[in-house]
């Protein structure tokens, strides 16, 4: 049986409109967080969707004035770091602490569920089914990471850190049970991935500001190469799932599109041993 229980605590010269709500086939509305740059419709010129002069041509820099965006653009920031050889997948806390039980309205959610992202969730599951589907016909690496369970200070174990049923694990899967907000805080899992030769890390999950962005910014520090799928990450406000990618992109990672990530993985595809 799936571990749903709740806990209380704390736990994406361009188009720069806000991003408008869309309405699903059931009416609850979605932020619409899809890249769009000044040549909307053109083709792609680098991984991450724009020229590569960069110059934060997002949509996800709506909020920054004229002069801040200079400062960006001056500074170098938003070029393309590259991606390497040997990826592998993260993907971050998609557990039902983080998503609730059943796709309804956020506010409907945290009331069960305190740390839920509503259907900003709902919405990135099936994007990150298929990226992690790809990673399966790929056969490079994968990663999932959830909150511990049981402590010893604790008597009875923490409800609500299953991963979900929408995502399953399969044998040689890296789970890791976190004891911070990094995946990569706290235990081996840089060096399990550098085992396999893994120069890469393709990160999902959530949330966007915090958990995901925490963990970019380790591997980046371990010397590992950062993509981010922006439509499978997720986080319970637009402002900090926003910012998050915005930052990410700017210092730590290369900001894909779901498929984007998908050519990517299927193009270092390994050999199966």
């Amino acid at each position: 049986m799936p571990d749903r229980g709740t806990r209380a605590g704390g736990g994406g010269a361009g188009a720069v409109d806000r991003l408008p709500l869309l309405e699903d086939a059931e009416g609850r509305r979605r932020h619409d967080t899809r890249v769009r740059t000044a040549s909307a419709g053109e083709g792609l010129m680098t991984p991450r969707g724009r020229p590569p002069t960069g110059a934060c041509e997002l949509v996800w820099t709506a909020d920054l004035t004229e002069e801040e965006r200079e400062v960006y653009r001056r500074a170098g920031y938003h070029q393309t770091f590259g991606l390497g050889e040997h990826p592998a997948l993260l993907i971050v806390d998609v557990e039902y602490n983080f998503i609730g039980d059943v796709d309804e309205p956020i506010l409907a959610s945290v009331g069960k569920y305190p740390n839920s992202c509503g259907p900003s969730a709902w919405s990135a599951i099936p994007v990150i089914g298929r990226v992690l589907a790809s990673a399966r016909a790929a056969a490079i690496p994968v990663a999932f990471t959830h909150g511990i369970a049981e402590e010893p200070d604790v008597p009875t174990p923490r409800p609500g850190t299953g991963i979900v049923d929408e995502l399953p694990r399969e044998p040689g899967d890296h789970v890791v049970e976190k004891e911070a907000a990094s995946a990569f805080f706290g235990n081996d899992l840089a060096q399990r991935l550098r085992s396999q030769g893994v120069d890469t890390v393709v990160h999902l999950g959530c949330t966007t500001s915090g958990c995901v962005r925490a963990s970019v910014v380790d591997a980046a520090a371990h010397g590992f190469k950062n993509a981010v799928v922006e439509e499978g990450v997720f986080d319970r406000a637009l402002a900090p799932h926003r910012a998050g990618l915005f930052d990410m992109d700017a210092k730590y990672a290369d900001v894909l599109t779901a498929d984007e990530a998908e050519r990517y993985i299927a193009s270092r595809a390994r050999r199966r041993t």
